[in-house]
């Protein structure tokens, strides 16, 4: 038999069953890359390669839902359909929705879950696994949301389907925790540059939302595929990006204040769109079926689409023509086109607009749609940018370069509502084309990102698994607490002892252990309480005592007890509120099934810290 024969034969049982049972062909070509692999790459080469065959593969998913979306919104809103799009903006959200509930029922037949929070929920609880319907049915169902008018975004099911394929690439390849996280990562920075041409922002994103540790382990793959997302986005389309600007105003020292209140102004507004968000997700909460859901929140939305047509979708063009100095344009086509020229109802227009955005939004989410937050976050800032600017200049308080704060208002509400300042600050500086912005944006995006911290500790991406204690990737001690697991680190080489057994009895089991525990336990299984050897000591020589001696005499009740469904971070606490060394674990039932020792629990956590944070 030939050596990669051989090799196929003894690895057999390590591979993926799917890739087994769907093609062998495959399979055996997988095998052979493997094998190549290791003989001829380091592990770090062959993660540069596969960080640069990720960029690539998500620099193409990032332009195909993109254009998705472009096609279907054109055939729905252009045409013969433009001159009804009063009346239809009512029906094309809950259409929509229908449809991407009905692909998901039908087609995925599983949960599907907004993109970004579901990597962060892939790294914390699922060791850097993702299911492989993820790697299509994000994309799919968010195309059809979004295409029909749904409020929300295409980042984060982007971000999410290429971190799927990222993540299951590094699968594929049995690659270790560490390598699968960081090709998450990868995947998430090639997608957010190719979306936005933004290659620097794109890796700020990964070690600022998906909180990958920057060493250089990281960063090269990082850049590898981020670069490689640009470079396909070059080749396809060119300079042609969600969004342009040049700046034409530098930015002067007497509009530092009013950078500063922008700070603020924009602070408060993340906060409201993450209590505008919980609120009224709760009160979709209460609603029993998922199909009163869609039919509420479909039919509000589509009212508002209809009130308000700049909520349709993403709303890039609306931005780009605030940015470009044609804010009218976007009272065309809605029931306030007659009032153009009139700047206090296109002041109060823009601020609804900045508002209902995040109800918009929400309601996209919560009727069944899918999507993501990052496009409503951008809309929300641009439109209280504008708003700032243009206010103190139309009232006379001042003379302010209006698309300038509608840029920094961006950078503001990124800063305060993803928890990311950085990012935000390259994102702007990248879009801006230079660096003439930087101060106010660092300024503006610093005071927002402080004024939300004193409301809401966490983003809209990580309140939900913070909630859950679920979140990893922004704590490496709950990193490692939560990776490890329970059942791994329970101790079953204990004796048990019956507590009617007699201290005669006790002593030929103390004999023949090497433990100093003995865990009492009936006839059922049930714990009763546990013998220390060194509190029976001084009588187990005793021979007078052995036959009237028990050993429910003997026994103390245990501390504290673990349950088996425990996590790591409530064990630890259990531990150090009653100063013990070694805890019983028991189950449901109260059935004995082993104890944990702090010790074991010590040396597991060095070895798990040791995997997943050294280079």
């Amino acid at each position: 038999m030939s050596k990669a024969g051989e090799f196929i034969d003894k690895t057999k049982s390590q591979v993926d069953p799917f890739l087994r049972g769907a093609n062998s062909q495959f399979y055996r070509w997988i095998l052979w890359v493997n094998e190549w692999r290791r003989s001829h790459l380091s592990e770090k080469q062959f993660t540069y390669i596969l960080a640069v065959v990720v960029g690539v593969l998500s620099g193409i998913i990032a332009l195909t839902i993109k254009n998705s979306v472009h096609l279907i919104e054109h055939v729905l809103t252009g045409g013969f359909f433009q001159e009804y799009n009063y009346v239809l903006y009512i029906f094309y959200p809950i259409l929509g929705i229908f449809l991407a509930q009905w692909f998901i029922r039908k087609v995925v037949k599983q949960k599907v879950n907004h993109g970004i929070p579901n990597t962060l929920h892939a790294i914390s609880k699922k060791n850097g696994l993702v299911r492989k319907h993820n790697l299509y049915s994000s994309v799919v169902s968010a195309a059809i949301t979004v295409g029909f008018g749904g409020s929300a975004g295409l980042e984060g099911p982007t971000v999410g389907t290429t971190s799927a394929w990222g993540a299951n690439i590094g699968t594929l390849f049995k690659l270790p925790y560490k390598t699968r996280t960081l090709l998450i990562g990868c995947a998430a920075s090639a997608a957010m540059a190719s979306l936005f041409n933004a290659p620097i922002a794109a890796i700020v994103f990964s070690i600022e939302v998906i909180m990958l540790d920057l060493t250089t382990a990281s960063l090269i793959p990082l850049l590898l595929a981020s670069a490689s997302a640009t470079i396909t986005s070059y080749f396809f389309l060119g300079d042609d990006i969600l969004f342009h600007f040049n700046i034409t105003d530098d930015f002067e020292l007497s509009h530092l204040p009013y950078y500063l209140g922008l700070g603020v102004f924009t602070g408060l507004a993340s906060v409201f769109f993450y209590l505008g968000y919980t609120r009224i997700s709760k009160v979709f909460d209460r609603m029993k079926s998922q199909n009163s859901r869609t039919i509420v929140g479909g039919t509000v939305l589509g009212l508002l689409l209809f009130v308000m047509p700049p909520l349709y979708g993403e709303g890039y063009q609306v931005i780009n023509s605030i940015i470009e100095g044609h804010p009218f344009e976007i009272l065309k086509n809605s029931l306030f086109e007659g009032y153009m020229g009139n700047m206090l109802v296109l002041l109060a227009f823009v601020f609804a607009l900045g508002l209902f955005k995040v109800i918009a939004t929400t309601l996209t989410f919560r009727a069944g749609g899918i999507g993501g937050t990052f496009a409503p976050t951008l809309f929300m800032g641009a439109m209280f940018g504008f708003f700032f600017a243009k206010s103190i200049n139309y009232f006379g308080i001042g003379d302010l370069p209006e698309s300038n704060f509608t840029l920094v208002a961006m950078a503001g509400l990124m800063a305060g509502n993803l928890h990311a300042p950085l990012m935000a600050i390259f994102l702007i500086a990248e879009i801006t084309g230079g660096y003439e912005l930087f101060v106010p944006l660092m300024l503006t995006a610093s005071i927002s990102f402080v004024t939300v911290k004193q409301f809401v500790p966490h983003s809209i991406y990580t309140a939900q698994l913070a909630r859950r204690g679920e979140l990893i990737t922004h704590d490496k001690d709950q990193a490692v607490l939560t990776l490890m697991k329970l059942h791994r680190e329970i101790e079953t080489d204990f004796t048990c002892v019956d507590p009617y057994d007699k201290l005669g009895h006790l002593v030929k089991v103390i004999a023949k252990s090497k433990r100093n525990l003995f865990p009492v336990v009936d006839e059922n299984k049930n714990f009763i309480g546990v013998v220390n050897l060194n509190e029976v000591r001084h009588i187990i020589f005793n021979q007078e005592m052995y036959e009237s001696t028990f050993v429910h005499d003997l026994m103390n009740d245990a501390p504290e007890y673990v349950r088996k469904e425990d996590t790591m971070d409530m064990v630890m606490d259990k531990f150090e509120t009653s100063m013990a060394w070694n805890l019983p674990v028991l189950n449901d039932e109260g059935h004995y099934l082993g104890f944990v020792s702090k010790s074991k629990i010590f040396s597991a956590y060095r070895g798990m810290l040791k995997e997943v944070y050294s280079d």
